[in-house]
């Protein structure tokens, strides 16, 4: 057994807010992560990650936001083993009922000598120095020795052993780089709980990057190993190939209470809602065969999973998607539906509106696409709620009107009216395809000089009256944004979502990370 007296409680630390931000395109708005840190808490999370105050006066303010709100769940703010980063971090968390400051500093040979070029007594003294500095702010300190997965053992037991002598209450392992394999991982958290002599006086984390698709599986063999908290995102958001996805990992240790000997404490019907929310505001579809929240996780085309799962659902599903917040409701709405009626169903899944305003406003939305669609569903209703917030947004540019001309052997044209900060203008262009002309002819009155790095078209329903929702990625000058829109009329859809990104940019929402390089 490990020196761990917590054996029973799993925590879980999200850090969609901050290390799911650094997926490129990813990055939200202060309102967008104030939303987000609310559903976490509706989950039942232990620790958000709200961001990295010192980057940038944005990021500041976004944890200082969440922090103002939050209640229930610890809010946690990054800070490398400086004293300006912790100072920074303290601050923006004072208004937190709960707070944790997360210090950091390199341990790996490679790490040490090539990016901090200090000696390894150095890294020791700073972070230290770091920890006890964090402490002035609160007794709820977390240090991780980033790049620990390629760091040497012997120095990690020094370096963890004065960090909790000095006043670290969580150690964080990070697989920084995704490099480790989940035996090798395993070893390492029950080498660190023997090894080191105060382990007793601290919960022991990991952090694990997906580059070679293993971070959840390092994660539950940590684990298996003692390890009592996971640090983990949101569909597993994160930059190159993500982070260990919170959904697979608390779905795997409460489906498998016969292998772990701990739990976590997650109402986990708020999966899906959460999952999707994260979907809309990131513009990071979910993929179909996505454990846990894909659309196609709790299907069955075989025919003889099929007659497996109605004779009894043991056979082929281990969960209830009932659990994680799929609903087998299929009460249909449609244009002859009620107010309360739509109110319901929203509560139903979980969505709570912040205003009598938004409820009318998504409402309004809902009876235009019911003259559209004859039956509406659930997936149809997220997205309206996920549309309603992307117009709440600061618009400088609205679409008005949009006339779109496609014919064979013609080359197609479009022609629109925008309201451009309360002026109406008038723009048409010529181009490949239908939506290729629209981004043109919005071009020709905005002139944003920016690159299209991405377009993405996922149907939100089956059945060719389904809407289609877009997601656009602009670059100008090394700031990316995504916008995202959604219409029956996937040109139209193009459209709300080329010029959602443009109101991103208009706001000038900046986020700089000094340390892209993160635990």
């Amino acid at each position: 057994m490990s020196k761990n007296s917590n054996n029973d409680k799993l925590i879980i630390f999200d850090t969609t807010l901050r290390d799911g931000e650094q997926s490129p395109g990813a990055s939200m708005t202060k309102d967008e992560k104030v939303r987000i840190a609310k559903a976490l808490e509706k989950m039942r999370v232990d620790i958000i990650e709200a961001g990295f105050p010192i980057a940038s006066q944005g990021d500041f303010e976004s944890v200082q936001a969440v922090a103002k709100v939050i209640k229930n769940s610890t809010v946690c703010g990054l800070a490398r083993a400086l004293e300006k980063d912790i100072n920074r971090a303290g601050e923006a968390l004072k208004p937190a009922a709960s707070s944790r400051i997360h210090t950091f500093i390199a341990t790996s040979p490679i790490h040490m000598k090539m990016k901090l070029r200090m000696e390894p007594d150095q890294v020791l003294e700073q972070a230290v120095r770091s920890v006890k500095q964090a402490c002035k702010f609160t007794d709820n300190v977390e240090f991780s020795p980033e790049d620990a997965g390629r760091s040497e053992l012997d120095f990690l037991c020094r370096i963890i052993e004065a960090v909790i002598d000095a006043g670290a209450t969580t150690i964080n392992i990070p697989d920084t780089v995704g490099y480790n394999i989940p035996f090798q991982f395993g070893d390492l958290i029950k080498n660190l709980l023997e090894r080191i002599p105060n382990a007793g006086k601290a919960i022991f984390s990991v952090h694990c990057h997906n580059d070679l698709g293993l971070a959840v599986g390092n994660s539950l063999s940590a684990v298996l190993n003692g390890a009592r908290q996971v640090e983990c995102t949101v569909n597993g958001l994160g930059e190159r190939a993500g982070n260990a996805s919170l959904e697979e990992v608390v779905m795997a240790v409460r489906t498998r209470q016969d292998v772990f000997s701990c739990d976590t404490t997650l109402d986990t019907t708020q999966i899906v809602t959460c999952s999707k929310m994260v979907s809309s505001i990131t513009g990071f579809p979910v993929q179909p065969n996505k454990a846990i929240v894909g659309a196609n996780a709790f299907a069955h085309e075989s025919g003889i999973h099929q007659d497996g799962v109605l004779k009894s659902r043991e056979t082929y599903e281990i969960m209830r998607a009932e659990d994680v917040g799929w609903s087998a409701n299929r009460m249909v709405l449609g244009k002859h539906s009620g107010r309360n009626a739509f109110k319901t169903r929203m509560k139903e899944l979980n969505i709570d509106f912040e205003s009598e305003q938004e409820l009318n406003d998504t409402f309004s939305r809902f009876k235009d696409l019911a003259d559209k669609k004859h039956e509406i569903f659930d997936e149809d209703l997220q997205a309206l709620v996920a549309e309603t917030n992307w117009s709440a947004e600061n618009e400088h540019f609205k679409l008005i009107s949009l006339k779109v001309c496609s014919e064979t052997g013609e080359t197609p044209n479009a022609s629109m009216v925008l309201d451009m900060g309360g002026n109406e203008v008038t723009a048409s262009s010529d181009g490949s395809g239908p939506v290729d002309a629209v981004f043109r002819a919005i071009e020709t009155v905005v002139n944003s000089e920016t690159e299209l790095q991405l377009y993405s078209v996922n149907a939100i329903t089956s059945g060719t009256d389904a809407q289609g929702e877009v997601t656009v990625r602009l670059e100008k000058a090394g700031r990316i944004v995504s916008g995202q829109g959604a219409d029956t009329d996937i040109v139209i859809a193009s459209a709300k979502a080329y010029i959602n990104a443009l109101n991103k940019l208009v706001t000038g929402d900046e986020r700089e990370h000094p340390q892209r390089g993160d635990v």
